[in-house]
């Protein structure tokens, strides 16, 4: 028997108990159903789950979703409140009356303290861990809640259908898009890669190929070319002493056809077909052997110059620019190296690589490096306007003129020298990191 006489209504006790489970059954299935991923639950929903079917519907139209969880999430906040401080206010006060506090103040008190202890339960049992289970268990619990939720969606959904309208009213004025509007930017992309690599989902070298495809689209086909000086190109009207010349010192299999001028390509030959009717011990005529190649801007995006290639008679396209000058050559080659890195085997004999590292750690890097890897390999921020394909054009756009050896300027963090010039090209420059002062000096 207590002080007051009068037995504690634990009755009670367990009715606001319920409603704050109840509450957090609402957080839980709320959370779980806008976090869940969507193609886990598309797996899941191929191999014959209904819930998981309901979950990807109600993740497709949230507004209707989310306006029937906060009906029911604040329904029982409103009752669970109420309620306990109607049935359990006024015995607490009693017995706070009973172990001395003054009893005009112990109704108010124990009030109080009820309010409290709901809404500290409320919040923690109510909100928080199960918005936390539900981050940990995002699908199970969006499977097993969705088809609950659309039932109570449907029971309610007059008073949804008000709520949801007038949300929509509210974001239009304030010149929001929808949930279902808004797009994955490329940027998020990339930091989804990265995490998926740091929690080991995908490997480093499937991020580095991942990223390199979503940038092939960004580059223009200027940027991948193998530049016009590098060719090796064959007249139509060779000899056949000539083409055995130009077949033992040429590493490639697709050779450029010029009729007279360097810069007029007419044709590709393949360098198969030549040794073919050489082995045969027929009359050699390059015109008969070469096929007509694709003509590509160089501004064209390297994706658009893959379609291009593809249905190409020979893998290989001219690359001219505005003016409809030869500005080089792109393959399939120069594409799938621009994804995953060059091939050694794609290499010319004896050409030097694009960047060596120094024993002081400074870098020599080639004038002809893509200028893509200023950003990747350096760091260094291009604008998106960029005219120029290369490190060594980037280097004319800094300095505004043609440079001399041993001129240089400090960007991002690095000190960048040129250091041999090939003529009037640019052939070999020099990274070398910076301390911060002398980076702010520069």
């Amino acid at each position: 028997m207590n002080p007051t006489g009068a037995p504690f209504p634990w009755s009670d006790v367990l009715i606001i108990v319920g409603l704050i489970l109840l509450n957090g059954l609402f957080s839980m299935s709320e959370l779980a159903i806008v976090s869940a991923r969507p193609a886990r639950l598309k797996i899941a929903a191929e191999r014959g789950s209904r819930g998981a079917r309901c979950a990807l519907a109600l993740a497709d139209n949230p507004g209707k979703f989310l306006s029937t969880v906060q009906i029911g999430i604040t329904l029982v906040g409103i009752i669970a409140g109420a309620y306990s401080g109607a049935s359990l206010g006024g015995p607490v006060g009693e017995r706070l009356a009973a172990v001395g506090l003054p009893a005009r103040y112990a109704d108010d008190v124990g009030f109080a303290l009820v309010i409290a202890a709901t809404t500290y339960l409320s919040l923690v049992v109510g909100e928080l861990v199960p918005k936390q289970v539900a981050l940990r268990l995002a699908e199970p619990i969006a499977i097993i809640a969705a088809q609950p939720m659309r039932v109570l969606s449907r029971v309610t959904a007059p008073l949804v259908w008000l709520l949801d309208g007038s949300s929509i009213l509210l974001m239009k004025l304030i010149g929001l898009r929808s949930a279902s509007e808004q797009e994955v930017t490329e940027e998020e992309l990339h930091m989804m890669f990265a995490e998926a690599t740091r929690s080991g989902v995908i490997e480093e070298d499937e991020r580095a190929i991942m990223t390199g495809i979503m940038r092939l689209a960004d580059r223009p086909v200027r940027e991948l070319m193998t530049p016009r000086t590098e060719l090796d190109t064959i007249d139509r009207r060779a000899t056949e002493v000539e083409v055995r010349a130009l077949l033992k010192e040429s590493p490639h299999s697709l050779w450029p056809v010029t009729d007279g001028a360097p810069d007029r390509i007419v044709g590709v030959v393949k360098a198969k077909d030549v040794l073919s009717v050489l082995l045969a011990g027929k009359r050699l005529q390059v015109a008969r052997l070469m096929k007509k190649a694709e003509i590509v801007p160089d501004q064209l995006d390297a994706m658009d110059a893959l379609r291009i290639l593809q249905n190409a008679d020979v893998a290989m396209a001219m690359v001219h620019d505005e003016y409809g000058h030869l500005e080089g050559v792109v393959t399939p080659a120069d594409l799938l190296a621009a994804i995953v890195g060059d091939f050694a085997s794609y290499q010319d004999e004896g050409a030097d690589p694009m960047i060596v590292t120094r024993e002081d750690g400074s870098l020599l890097v080639s004038g002809a490096l893509p200028a893509d890897a200023l950003v990747s390999r350096f760091g260094i921020a291009l604008p998106d306007d960029r005219d120029f394909a290369t490190v060594a054009g980037f280097v004319l756009s800094v300095l505004k003129r043609l440079p001399a050896e041993g001129e240089h300027f400090v960007e991002r963090g690095w000190r960048i020298e040129v250091v041999d010039m090939d003529g009037r090209k640019i052939d070999k420059l020099l990274f070398a990191r910076v301390e911060p002062e002398a980076t702010d000096a520069g």
